[in-house]
């Protein structure tokens, strides 16, 4: 039977932050019950009345696992393992067999910390599809998902496409690509390293171009998807000439080409982070990394000590051919791929983050006005908190200062670049009560970071309620329509309309009123 990696509420977010810490030594982790992580479960779905389906890739057939209105192909290898000499080295052609390979179970995670079951030989994919129809002549969209994770963690097993699949009628593929140090490792005598996982994500999609005919989806409709980290991967390809014609549709969640994070914001006392960051500011140099002097000597390092440089290596580099320039600088210059754009947030972004940093001790008033000095300096701190006052829940204060600043004004920003060249649909998540961890009774996490995805995708052990179910049925039409036509629907006007999406309804919302991007345009 198809098994599929669980997914805990508290892992939704987590991973995220987990990862961007790693790169502040000062901080403390939060504890191991906040940030457990879906790959340390695995669960088995029993799949009622299941049978077996074949298809012949170009690979060699394949057989999957049909159940519940689809079929459902996993641990499919794009590309070879990337072990031993293939290390940090782009990703070659995929193996080949004969005879049928069994399709049921998905391929290991990419190797990650503190995750036994992941590896280094991760680079597999998994279908799903609509059941086979004999009359249909048609071939379906095809939605490529990149998982979120800070580019550290994550799976993309972890995503059911079951319910977006069968209710869109589209064919979805869900991706591992190489993680940290593993995947963004630069170094000196690799003159063109440190974007191995997104040069992944580009096999994958040529895989996806040269196979999609075989599960009934079109080569010639690609839609690429991601969230968090995900989403940046989304924006990345959108300027990476090497991915040109690869993807016809882009749809960017929580993680545009203009997200950063000021001091402080993630988490108290670490750095400024951003999403990509130029090779040689990456390079490891000398005796840099793990006290070796070549390459040949890191290469022959154990898995887990590699993975103790995540800390350094977990943002892509620019300033190669992968990415020749920043994607920020890119989409300023007008320098992407003419493709429609959806792009969105949630409307509480940052309220997962402040919740997991003040689990043991809740934030006072003193603590968020010595952040805001900090973060933005004295004069500056003085004027944020006369807009966002303290109030009787401090922390509150302080993830609507994050998600306006760091999340959603960026994203907006990053909407009205595109919108010149393309067209652009602009979205907030904005149902407050999803499926949501249990962190803190007291501190409500609305509509936190990835509080959107139980809506699109099956999540281990994350269940819908009959209000939520009815918005994911709102939201996959959506998204599969614009996977479908380039547009959501149309009575979805182009940027600069935002949807409000939320149990009620589908309505407008300004969201740089909401969010106050006047007042951060202001404070830049």
């Amino acid at each position: 039977m198809a098994k599929r990696r669980s997914t805990t509420g508290a892992a939704l977010g987590a991973a995220l932050l987990v990862a961007v810490m790693a790169t502040a030594d000062t901080v403390p982790s939060p504890s191991a019950a906040a940030v457990q992580h879906p790959h340390r479960q695995r669960a088995l779905g029993q799949l009622p009345e299941a049978r077996s389906d074949t298809v012949l890739t170009r690979q060699g057939r394949l057989q999957g696992v049909t159940a519940e209105g689809v079929t459902t192909y996993q641990g499919i290898p794009y590309a070879a393992p990337p072990v031993g000499p293939l290390r940090w080295h782009p990703p070659t052609a995929p193996p080949t067999w004969t005879g049928t390979r069994t399709a049921a179970e998905p391929g290991p995670a990419c190797a990650q910390p503190e995750v036994p079951d992941s590896a280094e030989d991760c680079l597999y994919l998994n279908v799903t599809t609509p059941a086979a129809e004999a009359d249909r002549a048609a071939p379906r969209p095809v939605v490529v998902w990149l998982h979120g994770g800070a580019f550290s963690s994550g799976s993309g097993d972890q995503y059911d496409a079951t319910r977006m699949a069968r209710q869109g009628d589209v064919t979805v593929v869900t991706v591992n690509s190489r993680l940290g140090a593993l995947g963004f490792f630069a170094h000196p005598d690799l003159p063109d390293s440190g974007a191995f996982g997104l040069q992944d994500q580009q096999a994958a999609l040529r895989w996806v171009r040269d196979n999609a005919g075989a599960f009934g989806g079109d080569p010639g409709n690609v839609t690429l998807m991601g969230e968090s980290s995900g989403g940046a991967s989304v924006c990345a390809q959108l300027t990476s000439p090497k991915a040109a014609g690869l993807f016809h549709r882009a749809v960017v969640q929580s993680g545009s080409c203009l997200q950063n994070w000021p001091k402080n914001t993630l988490a108290p006392g670490d750095p400024a982070a951003t999403y990509f960051a130029r090779q040689s500011e990456l390079a490891a140099k000398g005796r840099g990394a793990l006290g070796c002097r070549s390459l040949k000597c890191l290469r022959a390092k154990p898995v887990k000590d590699v993975l103790s440089l995540n800390g350094r290596f977990h943002q892509p580099a620019y300033g190669t051919s992968v990415l020749p320039d920043s994607p920020a600088r890119a989409l300023a210059a007008g320098d992407f791929h003419r493709v429609p754009v959806l792009q969105g947030n949630t409307r509480d972004e940052h309220r997962l983050f402040t919740a997991l940093f003040t689990l043991d001790r809740p934030m006072t008033a003193a603590d968020y006005r010595r952040l805001l000095t900090e973060t933005y300096g004295r004069r500056q701190a003085a004027r944020i908190a006369r807009a966002y006052p303290p109030g009787p829940t401090p922390a509150l204060a302080w993830a609507k200062v994050g998600t306006d600043r760091s999340w959603v004004c960026p994203t907006l920003a990053a909407d009205r670049l595109l919108a010149e060249h393309v067209p652009v649909y602009s979205y907030e998540f904005a149902d407050r009560q999803p499926p949501a961890p249990d962190l803190r009774p007291d501190f409500p996490l609305g509509a936190y970071h990835s509080a959107e995805l139980p809506y699109l995708f099956g999540m281990g052990d994350l269940r819908l309620d009959d209000g939520q179910a009815a918005l994911s049925r709102h939201m996959i039409a959506a998204w599969t329509t614009f996977a479908r036509t380039g547009t959501p629907g149309d009575d979805w006007p182009a940027f600069p309309h935002t949807r409000r999406l939320s149990r009620s309804a589908f309505s407008g919302v300004d969201a740089a009123a909401e969010h106050r991007c006047a007042f951060w345009s202001r404070s830049s």
